[in-house]
């Protein structure tokens, strides 16, 4: 009896060690796309849109890995210093050269750490305000804001991130004297907006769909340069309130320098492959995102002319580290 409870204990023991040893290997093999924010945030969701298409095209098994803190700087370091095998890639936005461009001592070099791999799409923003403010348009937002300088606030996911930049743009751009409270995540700022703790927030059109149904904040406007077929009923800037002004980002997979060109166009190819499927193309405008294909020469022109516009963008809007 003793010795036939031993066998099957022993067989459950190896048995659980196999599994283990399965587990191990198969997260060892796989390679990972590092999300530089906090898990279920806008940049998340172009690289969960094409997680298993992309891992079935590479043949591969591909993870996602949140790694967030200093405005997305943790986990793009990161990534710098990982090994240039294809393997850890950065699913980075505009904001990547953020950071860089606030001080003389930035926390990576988004030029030379990094090569462009490929593409995703492209994405807007929303200002969004506590529902409680006394105003329903960009106009009457900015018109209130110039009457009570100094006593509003606004959150975002981070120094240095994108919904940082774009509301400093627009703050600036429309004068507006307003205080900067950083959070760790789109989430969580867009929260303490709701439970009043917080005035405004600008967050992407990726994700939004959530905040939108949130009785307690209003819609005013969207940065985009036209009002968008997923969100009809919503003016843009321009229309209604800041004539000319326009932001919007990219997505796209980065990966460490050093990284072979085969490499890099292999990927290339997978991805753009998997966002011209309808149905991936589908589930990316869902969340407020336009697929995008561009060639590894293509990316790498919009990556370097961003590079100058963020630049110029940081310099006028005064946003700094601290």
């Amino acid at each position: 009896m003793n010795t036939t409870f031993h066998k099957w204990a022993l067989a459950g023991l190896m048995a659980a060690n196999l599994l283990n040893l399965a587990q191990a290997q198969t997260s060892a093999s796989a390679s990972k796309i590092v999300v530089p924010f906090a898990a279920g945030g806008a940049r998340e969701l172009p690289a969960r849109s094409i997680q298993q298409e992309l891992s079935k095209e590479m043949g591969q098994n591909w993870i996602i890995e949140a790694k967030p803190g200093a405005g997305g700087a943790i986990g793009t370091v990161a990534v710098a210093r990982s090994a240039p095998d294809g393997k850890t890639l950065l699913m980075a936005a505009s904001s990547h050269f953020v950071t860089a461009a606030m001080g003389a001592k930035p926390f990576y070099e988004p030029l030379k750490e990094f090569v462009p791999v490929a593409n995703i799409g492209n994405q807007s923003y929303i200002l969004l305000v506590n529902a409680q403010l006394p105003v329903k348009t960009v106009g009457e937002f900015i018109k209130y804001a110039k009457a009570h300088p100094g006593e509003l606030n606004y959150n975002s996911a981070g120094v240095s991130s994108s919904t940082h930049l774009a509301m400093a743009y627009f703050a600036k751009a429309a004068g507006l004297d307003i205080l900067h409270i950083p959070y760790k995540g789109t989430a969580e700022a867009v929260t303490d907006v709701s439970g009043g703790r917080g005035h405004a927030v600008i967050v992407p059109t990726a994700g939004v769909g959530a905040y939108l149904q949130d009785p307690k904040l209003r819609v005013l406007g969207i940065t985009a340069n036209r009002r968008l077929s997923l969100l009809p009923n919503i003016p843009t800037f321009s229309e209604s309130g800041l004539p000319g002004f326009v932001f919007d980002s990219w997505f796209g997979l980065l990966a460490p320098a050093g990284t072979p060109p085969a490499v890099v166009e292999k990927i290339n190819a997978a991805v753009n492959k998997v966002i011209a499927l309808p149905e991936v193309k589908e589930r990316l405008q869902k969340h407020g995102i336009e697929s995008a294909q561009l060639s590894v020469e293509g990316f790498n022109k919009l990556f370097l002319n961003d590079f100058e516009l963020m630049n110029k963008v940081v310099k006028e809007s005064g946003i700094t580290r601290d």
